[in-house]
């Protein structure tokens, strides 16, 4: 679970990934064997029994820097990703943000993400946690976000991920009941396909420390299902 790959001096929520730490993980994947690939393509992967080397690679919150930073760095190692969207910010800012503005994805950069072979996918109309939100804005949340990037990409959109990882029962319901063919937490038993499991990566995470995350991500799995 990545979020913003940029140079920034100032991250207090830790959302963002330098292009050089970046490119180093990438070639860390790649150099064990592994390719990383969007959620879509590693659940068909799964169910074809053909997932064993792949990595789902995932990006919050559809900011600018993905086009710019993220998508060359994939690009050159056959890799692919999912992004989210707040379709509510397309070609505006991090407004649900305490820490500092970042500019997001506009219509052209989410076309020319996805022509280049990444997902997009629902991250909601507004980054809203959604347990809190009545049925009525849930609903609107889910249905509108997907329309939106549907019409903008006259594609299909399968995936969603919850704003800030939030889930409830109630609201993983709601999203398999919007037509959602998977969802992305964080924390969970990643026994459902529309709660799956991430782990964070983030700056600090070099080799020994992804290596590290990937066991116990296994391990907490092991141990929840």
């Amino acid at each position: 679970m990545y979020h913003s790959v940029d140079h920034c001096l100032e991250d207090p929520h830790l959302v963002t990934v330098t292009p050089g730490r970046f490119e180093r993980q990438m070639r860390g994947l790649e150099a064990a064997g592994l390719r990383g690939v969007g959620v879509a393509e590693l659940l068909a992967a799964k169910a074809a029994g053909r997932h064993r080397r792949l990595v789902g690679l995932t990006f919050d919150d559809g900011y600018a820097d993905f086009v710019r930073h993220a998508v060359p760095v994939l690009a050159r190692r056959g890799f692919t990703a999912t992004v989210f969207v707040v379709t509510g910010e397309i070609g505006g800012r991090n407004a649900w943000d305490t820490g500092p503005r970042k500019p997001l994805m506009d219509a052209g950069q989410l076309r020319a993400a996805a022509e280049a072979g990444m997902e997009v996918a629902s991250h909601g109309v507004r980054h809203v946690s959604l347990p809190e939100a009545g049925d009525d804005e849930l609903a609107a949340e889910l249905r509108d976000s997907r329309a939106h990037l549907e019409d903008l990409l006259q594609r299909p959109v399968p995936g969603f991920a919850y704003p800030y990882g939030n889930i409830s029962p109630r609201v993983v319901r709601a999203v398999r009941d919007a037509g959602y063919d998977y969802g992305c937490a964080i924390w969970t038993s990643g026994a459902d396909r529309h709660a799956l499991a991430r782990t964070y990566i983030g700056e600090r995470d070099g080799a020994l420390r992804m290596r590290l995350k990937f066991a116990r991500h296994r391990f907490r799995q092991r141990r929840l299902r």
